[in-house]
């Protein structure tokens, strides 16, 4: 039997692959076309005759006991953990399997259906993609769809199963990506399930997919099926032994449905016209991950921005090591997209710094390693995520995906924004824009698969969502989108700064004038990561007993009104998610919030949310970190989180 690799060129329109004979070891000669119908000559193969490996059928499924593997349970944003424990003996096929189990058993259109593979590119990316295409195949798929080089980020998946050959053809995705987690052979991995509406699959999904891998033994694989190369754009079709069934592989260029969809939401002439004023400048810091050749497709190519303006947009499976600016973490915050933070001049505390020799650029913007979270920067001024997602939704009508008075494209709605959510961490910046301008306004679980069923809900589109960790997007999709954040604030820009005879409108002019409208929320998060899992669940159980016992003197110069662990009823499910952080909320709207992560692969990391709002006529120019320094204080006695976690002070704060 021999165990030499067979690898399929990808050619348009197809290469079919089919058996002459039933021999252990079969040679194929493969018949390749022209566009125009044309069989090319066998000069033109970039690939010698492909030989299979101990078979002669590439569909043929093998069935390989397996055992259950422990820890396989997704979290928020699907299963993350170490790459090397992922690269461990059937540890991404168990889940992937497992996936595949669950999608039988809720009638999922699997057989002959399409499924979308791709991820952020992170180490482990590319061979993760062929073992899952070929368990794919085992289970009855008909067509798969490859992003150029194994690479979509986060939010073109979404826009790929809802919109790629006239949209909605793809039953779900596999995202392969850790999202702002670093990339590497010794950091993190990740793979997540999109369902067929192109968002994160809902909790009823992923217990059931937890359920399966602890009762897996068998990994169905068509071992036969070929390697595809993903670094060519075409379709392959791969054909049974008997003619009786047929698999076929798209690889296509990861930005085309993403911009797409994006051009329906937005003006990019009026932007171009922003960049051409000769008192706009731009920056923008992909940190090596995906993000960076959507950013020269439409910052470069569409806008008109110079080559110069994209910073670290090559993506690499580190994203970039140790050795760069952000260390290899493409997290898009104060703390780790810090070249593109010294070039707007903004510290790690979010105050201006100043001196520079170059006046920093006017706007700046980065994306994390699978482009789904963003952060708005404008000259020595940092936009934090809840005020930006507060600022989108007040000047909605200046986007024309929103626009109250017209139908824009394939995806707008006549009447403007007709629902808004933030995650229940989120500051409160939102609640009072939507209460000005009665927006239906819902609080929910952190994890964007909770905005799903509201963003699916007509009476509830157009919809704009946000979360306190850099997250913001609409219902263009049914996730996260970083691009999409940066050009609504560019839009908002565009529209503000019309007239080029007058002065630039800028980032922080618009962020100022909406806290003297509506008031701000100073706000602040502390990380406590790597801690031990059980002693942070039992400082949130023990808070959590505490509700209706507090003593009245607990809580200093602070007026409790409300503190309870928080549960999310679904408003159109019914379904209850229960333990979803602990909340103390004050009277004076003060409010400190409790989480433990569900992104982290080592350990446990607690949350800490402060916020603390002050009126119109209250002193809007404070630094946020000492606002919220007493309520720091006083969450960490409540909690008692040195006694639980050993710890001090904060691992990181933002």
């Amino acid at each position: 039997m021999t165990s030499h690799k067979m690898r399929v060129a990808l050619l348009v329109p197809a290469l079919v692959l089919a058996s002459a004979s039933p021999s252990p070891v079969a040679t194929f000669k493969p018949t390749m076309f022209s566009p125009s119908g044309g069989a090319l000559s066998p000069l033109s193969l970039r690939q010698p005759a492909m030989t299979l490996r101990g078979g002669s059928d590439p569909l043929a499924v093998t069935v390989k006991p397996t055992t259950p593997i422990d820890g396989q349970k997704p979290g928020t944003s699907g299963l993350r953990k170490k790459t090397r424990d992922f690269m461990k003996p059937n540890y991404l096929a168990n889940f992937v399997q497992s996936v595949f189990d669950s999608l039988e058993e809720v009638k999922a259109p699997v057989k002959g259906g399409t499924i979308v593979i791709s991820g952020d590119g992170r180490y482990y990316n590319k061979e993760a993609v062929q073992i899952i295409s070929k368990i794919a195949v085992a289970a009855g798929v008909g067509r798969i769809w490859i992003g150029k080089d194994g690479l979509l980020s986060t939010p073109a998946t979404s826009a790929v199963i809802r919109a790629r050959d006239g949209g909605f053809k793809a039953f779900g995705a596999f995202i392969l990506s850790a999202s702002h987690n670093p990339g590497g052979i010794d950091e993190d991995f990740g793979i997540k399930y999109n369902c067929e509406n192109g968002g994160p699959a809902p909790e009823k999904v992923t217990d059931l997919v937890f359920d399966k891998t602890k009762t897996i033994t068998a990994i169905h694989s068509a071992e036969d099926f070929p390697e595809i190369d993903i670094s060519a754009i075409g379709t392959t079709k791969v054909a049974s032994a008997d003619g009786s069934r047929s698999v076929v592989v798209e690889v296509f260029d990861s930005t085309e449905d993403h911009v797409a969809v994006l051009k329906q939401c937005f003006d990019f002439d009026a932007i171009k016209a922003l960049f051409k004023r000769p008192d706009f400048s731009f920056c923008y810091d992909s940190l090596h991950g995906v993000q960076g050749p959507y950013a020269h497709k439409v910052f470069v190519e569409m806008l008109g921005a110079p080559e110069s303006s994209l910073m670290n947009c090559v993506p690499k499976e580190d994203f970039g090591g140790h050795d760069c600016a952000s260390h290899g973490h493409a997290d898009p915050n104060l703390a780790n997209a810090r070249e593109l933070c010294d070039r707007m001049g903004v510290a790690k505390d979010g105050l201006p710094i100043t001196g520079q020799a170059v006046e920093p650029p006017s706007f700046g913007a980065a994306a994390d390693g699978d482009a789904d979270r963003n952060m708005i920067l404008g000259t020595r001024f940092f936009v934090t995520p809840s005020d930006s997602l507060a600022v989108i939704v007040d000047n909605s009508e200046l986007i024309p995906y929103f626009c109250p008075k017209r139908l824009w494209g394939l995806f707008g709605a006549k009447g403007g924004i007709k629902g808004a959510a933030r995650s229940m961490p989120t500051s409160c910046a939102l609640d009072r824009v939507c209460k000005a301008k009665n927006i239906p306004f819902f609080e929910t679980p952190t994890g964007w698969k909770f905005f799903g069923n509201l963003m699916d809900t007509p009476k509830y589109t157009p919809f704009i969502c946000g979360e306190e960790s850099f997250g913001t997007g609409s219902n263009h999709i049914r996730e996260k989108d970083g691009m999409w954040a940066v050009l609504a604030w560019l839009q908002i820009l565009a529209a503000k700064n019309s007239d080029a005879t007058k002065p630039l409108v800028t980032v922080e002019d618009i962020v100022k004038e909406h806290w003297a409208k509506y008031g701000r929320n100073y706000y602040a998060r502390y990380d406590y990561e790597g801690v031990d899992l059980a002693g942070a669940n039992k400082m949130m159980q023990r808070m959590a007993d505490m509700a209706g016992k507090w003593p009245a003197d607990a809580f200093g110069s602070f007026v409790l009104e409300k503190a309870d662990m928080f549960e999310y009823l679904d408003p159109i499910d019914g379904s209850l998610s229960k333990n979803q952080g602990i909340r103390f909320i004050f009277a004076d709207g003060s409010r400190i919030v409790f989480r433990v992560s569900g992104t982290g692969v080592v350990g446990a990391t607690v949350r800490l949310y402060l916020e603390k709002y002050e009126a119109p006529t209250g002193d809007l120019t404070k630094n946020p970190l000492d606002v919220v320094k007493s309520l720091g204080e006083l969450a960490a006695k409540l909690a008692e989180i040195k006694e639980f976690t050993g710890r001090d002070a904060p691992s990181l704060v933002t």
